[in-house]
C-alpha cells in the first residue's frame, strides 16, 4: 500500500467530512489518488447505510424552511438512531438542504411506494390515450406505459429527485452519505410543503 501524506488525509477529511481513519485507509488503497479515494468512500457509506437501513429510527429533528419572499415553506421531519446525532451540525444542516430542495422542487412523497394509486392510475389512462392518438401498437404501449409510470412516481418522490445543489446525487444518496458520516440509519419521515396561493 502507498504511504500517503497527512496533508492529502486532511484535505479528503475536509471534502468528505470523513474520520482521519477511514481518509486514510481509503487514500492507501487508491494510491494517493483523491478522486478514487472519494469515489471508494461513497461506496462504503452507501454499503454501510444499506446495513443500517433496518435499524429503528426513533429519534431525529424537525426543521422549517421559509423561502425568500415568505410564499413558500416546509416543514420536514428528519429521524436517525440516536438523540446525539439528531443534534449534529451535519444532519441540521443536511435537514435544512433537504427542506430546502422541497420548496424549489414540489415533491408530492416521501418515496414511489407512497404514491397515490388513484394520481398514477389518472396519468396512466392520460398516457395510454396520448399514444393511442400517435398511433402506437397495444404490445408497445404497455412497455412504454410501465417505464413511464415508474419515472412519474419517481419524479413527485422526495428520495428519487435529483437534489438542487448537487445534480449528480438524488436526495436518497445523500441520505445514505449522511448515514456513513454518522454511522446511523437516517431517514425523512414526513413533510409539509405550504404555498400561497397553491
Amino acid at each position: 500500500m502507498t504511504k500517503v501524506s497527512l496533508e492529502s488525509i486532511q484535505k479528503l477529511r475536509n471534502m468528505t467530512g470523513l474520520g482521519m481513519l477511514d481518509c486514510k485507509k481509503a487514500l492507501e488503497e487508491a494510491n494517493g489518488d483523491i478522486e478514487k479515494s472519494i469515489e471508494l468512500l461513497r461506496k462504503r457509506g452507501t454499503a454501510l447505510a444499506d446495513k443500517r437501513a433496518d435499524k429503528e429510527t426513533t429519534q431525529g429533528i424537525v426543521v422549517s424552511y421559509i423561502h425568500p419572499g415568505d410564499q413558500t415553506g416546509v416543514l420536514l421531519e428528519l429521524n436517525c438512531e440516536t438523540d446525539f446525532v439528531s443534534s449534529t451540525e451535519a444532519v441540521k444542516s443536511c435537514a435544512r438542504d433537504i427542506a430546502m430542495h422541497i420548496a424549489a422542487m414540489k415533491p408530492v412523497y416521501v418515496s414511489p411506494d407512497q404514491v397515490d394509486a388513484a394520481f398514477l392510475a389518472k396519468e396512466k389512462d392520460i398516457a395510454i390515450e396520448l399514444l393511442k392518438s400517435q398511433g402506437k401498437p397495444a404490445a408497445m404501449i404497455e412497455k412504454i406505459i410501465e417505464g413511464k409510470m415508474s419515472k412519474i412516481a419517481s419524479e413527485v418522490s422526495l428520495l428519487k429527485q435529483p437534489f438542487v445543489k448537487d445534480e449528480s446525487k438524488t436526495i436518497e444518496e445523500l441520505l445514505k452519505e449522511l448515514s456513513a458520516k454518522t454511522g446511523e440509519n437516517i431517514k425523512v419521515k414526513q413533510f409539509a410543503r405550504f404555498e400561497i396561493g397553491a
